[in-house]
């Protein structure tokens, strides 16, 4: 992993990316940081999904390309046993669950805290996003956690009915999802996916954009626009759908027409013909970081 890092500092350049790790109570957590020359820059927490690491949201997506062209910081913890301890009792979760006690909470707001007091991080743009697992645990910060924040975006993740018992965000943070409609791990119309890994209880992803709308103070009227079907070939659309909402309790929906369990972008694991296959579609008329990174940078 460290011989990847270093290639990827080399064709940086200037921003620095490094292997870091920081102690949470008696626990010693890793992460890996990209930051730029600049100080006091926003900052963007990117959280991976289930039996990944935060070296694969280093390799596999577009964030330290994105984050380098527009100056900003981003910070790619490592979850414990490759999994996020999010408001999902572990009975619940398909995959690999963390080890008993772990508080992800607590080990991201001490990052966030760390960025911040040493003049990394602007405190008024800090930004958190994360796929599947790392979408719910991108939840589970809101829910917790929501004056660390000014945006977040979940991907390919809804709530279900124990964790959005769980969730009371002490204020309203401005949340985009992104999710398929052939999602085979998080049914897009909620329930069990058709995947053999798939566990059942999820909302639909309209439940779950309902719940945000309400908890940011949005009514229910939409504004929806389907996007340019830009690649033909990769078999999915894009529509976006917009809230109502009060000035900066942004609520959006990025809806994945006919898109897998899968971030919409160039690239996103190391055998794709397997993922299409275990995974449904990837969409390529959006890139998930560059349309997330759209959306965090109008907040505040």
């Amino acid at each position: 992993m460290r011989a990847i890092l270093l290639m990827a500092a080399l064709l940086l350049g200037p921003t620095t990316l490094s292997a870091e790790t920081i102690k949470v109570g008696r626990t010693t957590r890793h992460y890996t940081a990209q930051l730029p020359e600049l100080k006091l820059a926003p900052l963007v927490i990117v959280l991976h999904g289930n039996t990944q690491t935060g070296a694969d949201m280093v390799t596999r997506t577009a964030w330290p390309a994105v984050a380098k062209r527009e100056n900003f910081a981003v910070v790619f913890p490592d979850g414990l046993n490759h999994s996020w301890a999010d408001l999902r009792p572990n009975n619940l979760r398909a995959g690999r669950v963390p080890p008993h006690g772990t508080d992800d909470v607590a080990f991201v707001t001490r990052l966030v805290e760390k960025f911040v007091a040493d003049g990394s991080a602007d405190p008024k743009r800090i930004y958190v996003t994360g796929i599947s697992n790392g979408g719910a645990m991108t939840m589970t910060l809101i829910c917790k956690r929501a004056d660390l924040f000014t945006a977040a975006a979940s991907v390919v993740m809804n709530l279900t009915e124990q964790s959005a018992s769980l969730c009371r965000p002490s204020r309203p943070v401005p949340m985009l999802m992104m999710n398929g409609t052939a999602d085979p791990l998080i049914p897009y119309n909620g329930g069990r996916g058709t995947s053999r890994f798939a566990v059942d209880g999820f909302w639909s992803a309209d439940k779950t954009l309902a719940f945000w709308r309400k908890t940011n103070g949005c009514d229910a009227k939409a504004t929806t626009t389907d996007l340019t079907d830009i690649d033909t070939a990769d078999r999915s659309t894009v529509t976006r759908i917009e809230s109502n909402c009060p000035a900066g309790r942004d609520v959006v929906l990025y809806r994945i027409n006919d898109g897998g369990h899968r971030m919409p972008g160039s690239a996103d694991a190391r055998f794709p013909r397997l993922a299409n296959t275990f995974l449904g579609p990837q969409n390529h008329d959006i890139d998930g970081a560059e349309t997330i990174w759209a959306f965090f940078k109008k907040f505040p």
